[in-house]
């Protein structure tokens, strides 16, 4: 249309345009004809790492870190970082949302002494430096880790301490931009006691106004997680704010992550516990936390990435009794009987991944896992020896995964406390996982997942109460492939439940298999997806496995009157494990005691049903 042509246009539709628009009723006009802005539920999966150390973190500096917070910061953005070992890395895909989870303990304290911003003034800090020095990083570790407790000989002052957490804080929010990157504040409580593992990251809602106004409370105050809850329950009360701790590695706790004990289960210990720890972190470079097959024996992936400590030689029974206390799947079980006797489950809790990433990035994916610690990075595995192939079990883990309204503090924050959350041990697949008891076959291939689910059902992390007028619970469930990844292999649901006479049970559903495989009609005898891994080459093709998987499932095994959980857990078609990915770029030999392929995975917050009536 020409500038003459455009004139006339726009004369006529000067005339015409206004008397249109008298012409229509006007209930069109308030009404809107899309139907999105009536939906205020989350559209969006934001992927993050709540669980990343710098140089400002005693072990990180001590075993060779020099990466700082701005470094981490960069590279969750998706800026190409060099590490400390020279390698360059980078994200195939910047992150949403980080937090920097420096320990508490002696914060910043060692970084600042080897920097020069610090002259040693006492024998703690004078053999640190020597020590750093000589490179000795097994004592160095060693005897952190034996420090992060209340009978440690040496802790910085509060000014000290107060300084450290302040420049925690400013780097925090300096790289906090809303709907880039999301920069939590946040820190590590760690308690270490032999080699038990209980720490927790701590992360706050607020910004540097609130935060500000407290010191951390660290090991150093108190080893006894029941004593940092009341920390932070003060600092909410104090400051009108809001903070949550996420407990990991609940695998190296030694059976003291999930105690089953009546006499600490009292309903105050459940009451801090539930309102503190809505989240577990349950996979990330240290092992995975799922489940162990001494747990679940008719669970054929139930060995994946397993680093339990194995203290004595345990009997099979007495071994079961420890794990109990170890992993998620059996503590939820373990809070569904809890519940009966105190009112409250204390283990109804969420799931996510994280790195704990010791060098300021949070790189896990397998074909590009930069290492958990400076002596892990690629040029110190290329040299290969016995520090490699102890390392070789580490794991290329994990992501927190969040459906949250958009990428806030605020609102992330808010979809942890409601546990709409999964886990993922590296792959960025989208998830989604809701109960109700009006889903029906078809909507199983609804092309809008979502808002069936939340006009019909709750969603992951959330509670389906008992119903009078259905037999059963329908789940709708559909996972898409992370779109640089795998395609999937199949959609499980794992069920736990309490038996009539209160003893705990737990089975797994394949509900969506790929390839037009069928569930066996008594649900078993499944065929593997089979595996297209070159070994020689670590290469793979998605030749095998579908790209999308949805259903809706009915739980054929309900008894209304028995509490139970459920959550799904969605497997990649195997592909080549980093240590595979190394033989080819590094040149070293596959370790005979990892695997050579991995099958990844994502696991979702479960969702109860309650027995009673909402």
């Amino acid at each position: 249309m020409n500038s003459s042509g455009f004139a006339r246009f726009s004369a006529i539709a000067a005339l015409v345009l206004p008397s249109l628009a008298l012409a229509i009723p006007p209930l069109v006009l308030a009404d809107s004809y899309s139907p999105y802005p009536a939906q205020k539920f989350p559209r969006q999966v934001y992927w993050g790492d709540t669980h990343l150390h710098t140089a400002l973190s005693g072990d990180s500096i001590s075993t060779g870190n020099r990466l700082m917070p701005e470094d981490a910061y960069r590279f969750a953005r998706g800026e190409t970082v060099t590490t400390t070992t020279g390698v360059q890395a980078r994200l195939s895909r910047p992150l949403d949302f980080v937090v920097v989870a420096d320990h508490s303990e002696y914060l910043g304290v060692i970084a600042d002494l080897v920097s020069g911003a610090r002259t040693a003034e006492n024998e703690f800090e004078k053999r640190w430096l020597q020590g750093i020095r000589e490179r000795k990083v097994r004592e160095l570790t060693r005897e952190y880790h034996s420090y992060l407790n209340t009978n440690a000989p040496w802790r910085p002052d509060e000014k000290q301490e107060r300084s450290a957490w302040e420049r925690s804080v400013y780097y925090a929010e300096k790289n906090n931009i809303p709907g880039q990157l999301t920069a939590f504040i946040g820190y590590e409580w760690s308690t270490t006691l032999g080699d038990q593992h209980m720490h927790r990251n701590v992360i706050f809602r607020d910004g540097a106004d609130r935060t500000k106004k407290i010191v951390p409370f660290s090991s150093l105050d108190s080893t006894n997680p029941e004593d940092l809850w009341d920390f932070l329950a003060s600092y909410e009360s104090s400051t009108g704010g809001r903070v949550l701790a996420i407990p990991h590695n609940p695998n190296l706790s030694i059976g003291g992550a999930f105690p089953s004990d009546a006499k600490v289960l009292t309903p105050e210990y459940v009451a801090k516990k539930r309102r503190f720890e809505p989240l577990v972190e349950v996979t990330q470079t240290k092992g995975d936390s799922e489940t162990h097959p001494v747990l679940s024996a008719d669970d054929a992936f139930a060995d994946f990435e397993r680093h339990s400590v194995p203290g004595p030689e345990l009997s099979v029974e007495k071994e079961r009794a420890l794990r109990k206390k170890e992993y998620a799947r059996s503590a939820l079980q373990t809070g569904l009987k809890a519940e009966k006797r105190v009112g409250e489950n204390p283990y109804g809790f969420g799931m996510i991944g994280s790195t704990d990433s010791h060098i300021a990035i949070s790189g896990v994916e397998e074909n590009s896992f930069f290492g958990s610690f400076t002596l892990l990075e690629p040029p110190m595995r290329a040299k290969g020896g016995p520090m490699a192939a102890r390392f070789a079990s580490t794991s290329a883990a994990g992501y927190a995964a969040v459906w949250a309204t958009e990428n806030t503090r605020e609102a992330i924050f808010d979809a942890m406390i409601r546990k709409e959350t999964y886990a993922s041990t590296g792959p960025r697949m989208t998830v989604r996982f809701f109960a109700g008891w009006e889903f029906e076959t078809a909507h199983g291939v609804s092309p809008d997942v979502a808002a069936v689910g939340y006009a019909l059902g709750v969603p992951m992390g959330g509670e389906l109460h008992k119903s009078v007028n259905v037999a059963a619970p329908s789940f709708l469930v559909s996972a898409s492939k992370d779109p640089l990844g795998a395609n999937l292999d199949r959609i499980q649901i794992i069920k736990g439940w309490l038996d009539a006479d209160g003893s705990t049970r737990e089975k797994v559903y394949d509900v969506a298999l790929s390839d037009a495989r069928q569930v066996g009609s008594d649900g078993s005898g499944v065929s593997p997806v089979g595996s297209t891994v070159d070994v020689d080459s670590a290469t793979y093709t998605n030749a095998i496995g579908d790209s999308q998987l949805a259903t809706v499932w009915r739980d054929p095994d309900f008894d209304a009157s028995q509490p139970a959980f459920y959550y799904a857990r969605v497997l990649e078609i195997p592909t080549p494990r980093w240590t595979t990915y190394d033989t080819v770029r590094l040149g070293t030999d596959l370790p005979k005691h990892v695997p050579a392929e991995i099958q990844e995975r994502a696991y979702t917050s479960p969702i109860w049903y309650s027995t009673e009536e909402d």
